[in-house]
């Protein structure tokens, strides 16, 4: 596989390693970072290579059960690129990182989110579970603080006191999400990704994500579902 794998070069290379540093890039940073990679190593370049750029990285990674995935903000639909362990499940992965009532805690916290109706959980609702940990309560203010470290290395994102998937946590979660949430969680109809923030048809059920239900409709005089063709009732945003 390596053999027939586009050569890696310098480009490559360093293009890896500050995607690494960052565990996740939004598309422009990535695009200018690509730029750069192949500027300072004389490599080829051309604007929109940057897919091709990363399915050679990504082809010397399959041996190391990495990959490269590109993925959507669901707040602005922006595309993000993150470095995605595929050897084991994320929540393994995190605990190296976290102590057993941390990761109780986030694993609650994911529970409000994916089965909430608009994709959040607030503050209070997550704080509240902070003493009712099986592994070893925690107190507010302690909660308060595992909850920042969260949103500082990309797990959650924080809005006005409501917390939601960060972008890095979908991409890299995607499947224990689909395997482990099988009653509620939904791929958009759209771009066929994970969708926790999302608006859902009400007659056939399908999801979508706030910007593709905006980029879906904009030319739609009466917005329709794309799946059943019934009125869509939700606002459009």
């Amino acid at each position: 596989n390596i053999a027939m794998a586009a050569q890696m070069t310098d480009a490559h290379r360093r293009f890896l390693q500050v995607l690494m540093s960052h565990g996740i890039m939004e598309g422009s940073e990535a695009r200018k970072l690509h730029r750069r990679c192949c500027e300072i190593h004389k490599a080829y370049y051309a604007h929109d290579k940057l897919d091709d750029f990363i399915s050679t990285i990504n082809g010397h990674l399959q041996p190391l059960f990495m990959q490269i995935r590109k993925g959507m903000s669901e707040g602005d639909g922006r595309a993000h690129y993150a470095l995605v362990n595929l050897a084991e499940t994320e929540i393994t992965k995190m605990a190296s990182d976290y102590t057993e009532n941390e990761l109780e805690l986030f694993r609650k916290t994911m529970d409000l989110i994916i089965l909430s109706e608009n994709g959040f959980a607030s503050s209070t609702d997550i704080l509240n579970l902070a003493d009712q940990l099986k592994t070893k309560k925690m107190k507010k203010k302690e909660a308060e603080q595992v909850l920042k470290v969260f949103v500082d290395d990309k797990w959650l994102s924080e809005r006005n006191g409501e917390y939601t998937l960060h972008t890095r946590c979908i991409i890299e979660m995607e499947q224990y999400i689909l395997n482990n949430y099988q009653d509620v969680a939904r791929k958009c109809n759209i771009c066929h990704s994970l969708a926790i923030q999302s608006q859902v048809c009400e007659s056939c059920g399908i999801g979508m994500h706030l910007p593709c239900v905006r980029k879906y409709f904009r030319a739609q005089t009466e917005p329709r579902c794309p799946q059943c063709n019934d009125f869509w009732s939700c606002d459009i945003p």
